[in-house]
């Protein structure tokens, strides 16, 4: 299960996060789930595996967007890293920080599933 204190534990900036959900616990923790379940992820690593730079730089912006409103700095990082990147189309191998992301993703994804 989600709990504020498992997040901190992983690295979320969970004060910050709960501030910008107006302190309201509940509803913070409901935008995270969505976060973490979004398939916004998977849509990005297919874009930058198929070559469509432009695809993958709407995909990490919006999922940049997301990270950032509810502070999950630890994924925020390597997808703001990414997005930067792709806003110059940058041609390289994206490889490391998609692993990163998704290390720090499945974090997150497994903290959700325990109970």
């Amino acid at each position: 299960m989600l709990t504020i204190e498992k997040m901190k534990e992983i690295g979320a900036n969970t004060e910050e996060g709960l501030n910008r959900c107006m302190n309201n616990e509940a509803f913070y923790l409901r935008m995270v789930n969505l976060a973490i379940s979004d398939d916004s992820f998977d849509q990005l690593k297919e874009a930058i595996e198929a070559g469509d730079l432009d695809r993958a730089f709407e995909r990490a912006h919006a999922i940049k967007g997301v990270l950032g409103n509810v502070s999950l700095t630890n994924l925020f990082e390597p997808v703001s890293e990414m997005t930067e990147l792709l806003r110059s189309r940058t041609d390289t191998d994206y490889s490391e920080l998609l692993d990163r992301m998704f290390e720090e993703l499945n974090k997150y994804r497994s903290l959700d599933e325990e109970e």
